[in-house]
């Protein structure tokens, strides 16, 4: 585990309130989960500055699913999707030459370029201040200079469709480009990838300094996301050299990078980032939220909370709750949490595997549960069977209930749950099953491990703690003000 860092011992605090924007992709304020509860954490955690919510969203549609503490004094919608309303401006003067850099700086895949990116972007984004830099990036011009940059590379063409949707691609993600640069005294990133555009935008305009906590690691999760995508090979390269270049940009950009695991601290570094402005920052909970569960279940029971999700994979858990319903036929599986309008689909494919399996009313989804410590306190254990991560607060909370663990090693989970609990290989729906089983049938064990995950919550994960070494860092990042 990596030892946190003391950023600032003894200095006082901030003398004027900071203005600090919290920017997120799909999420906060509009979305249920982690990185949301996370945003909203922040704000409530500190009442004496100001925040705006900067949320990357489909269509500008979204409405508010959070209630907004006092001192979220804005929140700013940028959809990359929706059809856009744009007022005339003349077309740049430069742009060709621009477009050029910004497509040699990531084709062809492997000779990616943070700094030859970064400066495609300025570029742009100060082309966008004065003219229609979107209308440039859909014209048949920009279609050919892609193309012909792909045959420089590769020896072939890209085939025209593929072409035109990469070309309306790059145009989507580059919106933030053409918004209005974000005020704030720091602009702080939930995650890496499109939202760094509007940290980057920020900090070319007023000099105002970056900050990232990454929850999962983005560029991990794009590889993943495109594995099973039946988008074409070529379009597929060019879009993950693309997610590369642009993440190992972000990393050369931030003044401070807080990543919440020593996993996503690795992928920090190998994506270039300085070693000095890493400072890892685990995730807080307000254990008085999670109180010690007094009693378990009458039936052997197993826990999943967090979103329905792909992510989650919770096809592995149900396949090994399978095998631990034919040891004890009379075990449960209780799955809590939201389905968003994306993944409706794979939630009714995980009804369906429920089925299929036999498991139907002993494997059950119950939506969204207005206090998860309620949730926790329900099984006997809680799984979590995720394929990346960055570090839970499920798993956390839970742990704070007295709750033994089964996990998949990914992102920062092992780092959170360390001995309170099980931490087996992602997909391996036996390996889950045998650990759920042995905690199921082991009482001592299961109850041991609760009393240590509660004491290690304790110890490492509290949010006045969390809530604290942020304040201190926006200090540092802005000079105290003092």
């Amino acid at each position: 585990m990596t030892e946190l860092v003391d950023l600032e011992p003894g200095r006082k605090t901030a003398t004027r309130p900071l203005r600090i924007a919290l920017v997120s992709e799909g999420a906060y304020p509009f979305q249920p989960g982690g990185v949301s509860l996370w945003c909203d954490q922040l704000v409530r955690g500190m009442p004496e500055h100001s925040f705006l919510a900067v949320a990357l969203t489909v269509d500008g549609a979204e409405k508010p699913t959070w209630e907004s503490p006092g001192n979220l004094v804005e929140i700013v919608n940028l959809p990359l999707w929706g059809r856009r309303r744009r007022p005339f401006r003349r077309q740049p003067a430069d742009f060709a030459e621009v477009h050029k850099a910004f497509l040699r700086s990531f084709i062809p895949h492997g000779s990616s370029s943070a700094g030859e990116l970064l400066f495609a972007l300025r570029k742009l984004f100060e082309l966008a201040q004065t003219s229609n830099v979107a209308a440039a990036l859909l014209s048949n011009a920009s279609v050919e200079r892609l193309s012909e940059s792909y045959r420089q590379a590769f020896g072939e063409r890209l085939p025209l469709r593929e072409a035109t949707t990469a070309t309306r691609l790059f145009e989507h993600m580059l919106r933030p480009l053409s918004a209005p640069p974000i005020v704030a005294d720091v602009v702080h990133l939930a995650m890496n990838g499109l939202s760094a555009l509007v940290g980057m935008t920020a900090k070319w305009a007023y000099g105002t300094p970056m900050l990232m906590s990454e929850h999962g690691v983005y560029l991990r999760e794009r590889y993943l996301g495109m594995a099973k995508d039946d988008t074409p090979p070529r379009l597929k390269t060019m879009l993950l050299a693309f997610h590369r270049a642009l993440a190992e940009a972000a990393y050369l950009s931030c003044d401070a990078l807080a990543p919440h695991s020593s996993y996503n601290r690795r992928w920090q570094l190998r994506g270039g980032a300085e070693e000095s402005r890493i400072h890892t920052m685990y995730n807080g909970i307000d254990p008085a939220d999670f109180p010690e569960a007094e009693t378990e279940p009458d039936e052997p029971t197993i826990v999943f909370v967090g979103r329905i999700d792909p992510l989650k994979d919770l096809h592995t858990l149900i396949r090994a709750f399978r095998i631990v319903r034919d040891e004890l036929p009379g075990a449960r599986l209780r799955m809590f949490g939201p389905v968003t309008e994306n993944n409706r689909d794979y939630h009714a494919g995980c009804r369906q595997l429920v089925d299929d399996l036999g498991l139907t009313g002993a494997a059950v989804f119950e939506g969204r549960v207005p206090n998860q410590s309620d949730a926790y306190q329900a099984g006997h254990i809680v799984a979590l069977t995720s394929i990346s991560e960055g570090f839970p607060f499920t798993v956390v909370e839970s742990m704070s209930t007295g709750r033994a663990q089964v996990c998949t090693n990914v992102g920062g989970v092992s780092e959170a749950v360390g001995d309170a609990g099980f931490v087996v290989a992602p997909r391996d729906h036996e390996a889950v099953a045998r650990a759920c089983l042995k905690l199921l049938t082991d009482d001592d064990l299961r109850r041991g491990l609760g009393r240590v995950a509660r004491q290690r919550v304790l110890q490492n994960f509290t949010l006045q703690r969390w809530n604290d070494r942020y304040r201190a860092m926006y200090r540092e990042l802005t000079g105290g003000h003092e």
